[in-house]
């Protein structure tokens, strides 16, 4: 249970409930880290229309990578709302849990392309020690062989996945029994 009021999808009106049908139209179906933002429907609104963008829209990183960008973002903050989500979001891609147990506890224990490796380094550094990412950090992935759209692409997925950690986790947001999965990915 949400430590704040929730606006179930049974008592939605207004904007409100347009949102939530809009989700479930393009997403399959409503999450907790959807309703968390009942109070406020644009701030909903908002979330999807950024999530939407950074994760399915064309760009030189497969959903593969993204999905790995964001379990990788949500294991170094210790999100377990997001680990579950996108390690099932991942895992439609992998069809290996054991694989997917590996990389959630460390990235670095599957194997992984160059790009990948440079990628998840990037993520990690960003996510744990922001501070400690300068231009050289840029250049390894770049050197790696994304591109400069790639690059800023990497960012906003890491940068969003922080921002939704922090959500769920100081609003007590939880993934109930088969939330987690049956998405459209």
């Amino acid at each position: 249970m949400a430590w704040i009021k929730v606006i179930p999808p049974e008592e939605a009106e207004g904007a409100l409930k347009r949102c939530y049908e809009e989700i479930r139209k393009s997403r399959g179906k409503l999450a907790h880290i959807h309703t968390i933002h009942s109070l406020n429907p644009e701030s909903l609104k908002n979330h999807m229309d950024l999530y939407m963008t950074i994760m399915f829209s064309r760009s030189g990183l497969s959903r593969k990578e993204r999905e790995m960008i964001a379990v990788v973002v949500s294991a170094s903050n210790q999100c377990p709302y997001c680990i579950r989500h996108h390690g099932e979001a991942l895992n439609y891609y992998w069809k290996d849990r054991e694989k997917l147990e590996r990389f959630t506890v460390d990235y670095s224990s599957v194997p992984l392309s160059e790009k990948q490796s440079a990628m998840l380094s990037y993520t990690r550094s960003l996510t744990k020690d922001p501070s400690s990412v300068d231009k050289g950090s840029v250049g390894q992935m770049k050197k790696a062989g994304f591109s400069d759209e790639e690059v800023l692409n990497i960012n906003l997925i890491v940068s969003y996945f922080n921002f939704v950690n922090r959500v769920a986790m100081g609003l007590g947001v939880e993934t109930p029994e088969g939330e987690a999965s049956g998405y459209q990915y």
